[in-house]
Formats: structure tokens, sequence, C-alpha cells
């Protein structure tokens, strides 16, 4: 149950906001009714999420993976649930999006960069961050500065939306009915990493 009220004060911006909102997506999203009790930090987050959508160092396959990957280790309900729909939209094959979760289980489906990114998403979510030299020096070696640089803010800015959107409370939109967090957080097993030794 959401711990805001999603029926924020009536103003310019949140009924702009509701009328884009249900033409893009069909429905109000939830998040941008519970930033509404605050204009400034709605207006603040909307522009920053329009500045972080022209970003395009980086394959937008890999960034939406790493988004996901963030968002189910912090069990943000709301953010996989809409993650698999925007995945879908975007031409991303279910049974991928759908293993992110537990994407050790099924190494098979994945090419070993998008490992290596769900990884490295999933290390910057840690608290502490749990980045190492190798991973981060692997990845710079395969997408190059910039790209790492822009997956490094999309984890950064999907933390952002995943760690307001569960301290709101909020949950499934109903944008997918086969995205699902796990009941329990998924604990990593005991693998080999997949971090090379040297960066190609």
């Amino acid at each position: 149950m959401p711990r805001i009220s999603l029926t924020p004060p009536r103003t310019l911006l949140t009924r702009i906001g509701a009328w884009y909102s249900r033409r893009t997506y069909g429905k109000v999203l939830d998040p941008g009714q519970a930033y509404g009790h605050n204009a400034r930090v709605l207006f603040s987050y909307v522009r920053l999420e329009q500045r972080a959508a022209n970003w395009n160092a980086l394959d937008a396959g890999l960034k939406h993976l790493a988004v996901m990957a963030a968002a189910a280790r912090i069990n943000c309900s709301w953010c996989l649930d809409f993650g698999y729909w925007e995945g879908r939209e975007q031409g991303m094959a279910a049974e991928k999006i759908e293993r992110v979760p537990r994407w050790r289980e099924a190494r098979e489906v994945f090419s070993e960069l998008e490992q290596l990114v769900m990884e490295y998403a999933e290390a910057m979510t840690e608290t502490e961050p749990a980045v190492t030299d190798e991973l981060a020096a692997a990845l710079v070696g395969r997408l190059g500065e910039a790209a790492f640089v822009e997956l490094t803010a999309v984890v950064a800015l999907e933390n952002w939306r995943s760690r307001v959107n569960s301290a709101f409370g909020l949950t499934s939109q109903g944008f997918s009915d086969s995205c699902r967090v796990p009941a329990e957080r998924p604990v990593p097993p005991v693998v080999t990493p997949v971090t090379p030794t040297t960066a190609e």
C-alpha cells in the first residue's frame, strides 16, 4: 500500500503530467502522482528523465538490462513491472527480460557482455558498492569510456527510481503479469565470476 497519497494537488504541472502519462502509457503513473506533492522535485525529476532519455553512448539493450538488474536487486516491483513493458516496447525478448532477476541461473540466455553489465549494475547497487577494479576495467575495455560513464549514470538513476518508489510503497500497476519480484532476494550462487581476468 502506498505510504503517500496518490492524489496530489491539481496544479498545472500535475495536470499536464497526468495527461502526458495517459497518452503515452495508457494510465497515470504512480511515481508521478507521488512526486506531484512537491512541484520543484517533480519538475527537476522530469527534466532529469528527459535528458537521460537522450543519452546514446551505450547500447539501448545493455542499458535496459542494467536498469532491470538494479531494480531487481532493490526489489522494486513497480520498476520491474514497468521495465518489463518498456523492454517489450523496445523489442527485447520476453524470455530475456523475465530472467534478469535470476540471470546467473540462465547464463545461456545472455551474452558475456550482458552478464558483465548486469554484474556491474548489481555491484553498484550494493551497500556499500562492490564494484571491483577488474570488473570496471573489463567494461571499459569492451564498451569504451563514454559508454561506461553512461552505464554508471543509468544504474545510479535506476537506484534513485527504485529506492524512491520502494520507500513510497509503490507496487506494480499491472504493466505486466509476467514480471514478478522474487519472494526472497536472490542470493548469487558461488560460481566462477564472469569478469575476465584481463580487459579485452
